[in-house]
């Protein structure tokens, strides 16, 4: 299929997806958590 006849290289392909779909979920799931104003440098003191 498509070419690649080998199957390490298919192993590596799904291997690779497997691992792009992991961080755009940990990615989404984790975004901002624990974010608080005293971390963020940009917002002023009160």
């Amino acid at each position: 299929m498509f070419g690649i006849n080998d199957s390490g290289i298919w192993l590596a392909y799904m291997l690779a997806l497997a691992c792009l779909f992991y961080s755009i979920w940990f990615g989404i799931t984790h975004w901002n958590k624990d974010d608080k104003d005293s971390t963020n440098p940009q917002q002023p003191e009160k």
